[in-house]
């Protein structure tokens, strides 16, 4: 489903590497847009949708999963985010919605470009047929070092480590370079914030930010939220 060349609502995605504490600050930016009358969607990549949700659980929790190629991987993502993109989140911006995404499209030109060392043109053309014109209005890159990282990945799971939380600390070296490089390359469009600040502070600098792309809502009365996947674990 393309978009009108000025949607009314806006897409917010949210980037960075394992343990950066995405999630946390998705939960905090929704109770808060919330409260100001915007109807707020939260959804997350690679899921969001029943089928997006079973091409998930093929990337991260396959038995043959380790030996998934990289072309593979990329192409299961994209295809995840094809369905997202026309089920949910294009009519969404259409009716008005804000929009809170956990990773979109620069999730694979760094983890499959960067990171499983893909050719980045194949990646950004296979990119921009899954999403279309859809592209988010502001990225927030949470950044952490690659060993603070790796250590939240560890505290946090008292499952066994999926295949993405497997990886070698070359693989999100990789990773957070991608990450970096994209946020200095796209100054108009990525906000990077320290992952390593308090989380109090983290929230009020990505709410500033927030605000600058944000319409004025019509109504301050209580707005609904949709959750579209609840993250029980950050993924990716």
């Amino acid at each position: 489903m393309p978009l009108p060349s000025r949607p009314t609502g806006k897409l917010i995605s949210f980037e960075g590497s394992e343990g950066c504490g995405k999630s946390s600050q998705i939960a905090r930016l929704a109770e808060y847009l919330e409260k100001t009358g915007h109807e707020i969607v939260v959804t997350r990549e690679p899921g969001g949708t029943e089928i997006g949700e079973q091409i998930r659980n093929i990337i991260v929790h396959n038995s043959r999963g380790d030996e998934m190629s990289a072309q593979t991987e990329l192409l299961l993502f994209t295809a995840a985010r094809a369905q997202l993109v026309r089920e949910l989140i294009a009519p969404a911006l259409m009716r008005g919605a804000i929009v809170l995404s956990d990773r979109f499209l620069d999730s694979s030109t760094v983890y499959q470009g960067f990171g499983r060392n893909l050719s980045l043109d194949p990646v950004t053309q296979i990119n921009r047929f899954a999403v279309g014109n859809v592209m988010p209005d502001l990225t927030i890159v949470i950044d952490v070092p690659t060993e603070v990282s790796l250590a939240r990945i560890r505290k946090r799971a008292s499952d066994l480590p999926d295949r993405m939380e497997r990886e070698n600390i070359d693989f999100y070296n990789k990773v957070r370079a991608g990450y970096l490089l994209l946020a200095r390359s796209l100054p108009q469009r990525f906000f990077l914030v320290d992952g390593t600040e308090p989380i109090n502070e983290i929230e009020k600098k990505i709410r500033a930010e927030v605000h600058r792309i944000l319409p004025k809502a019509a109504s301050r009365a209580p707005a609904r939220r949709v959750r579209t996947a609840a993250p029980k674990k950050k993924k990716r």
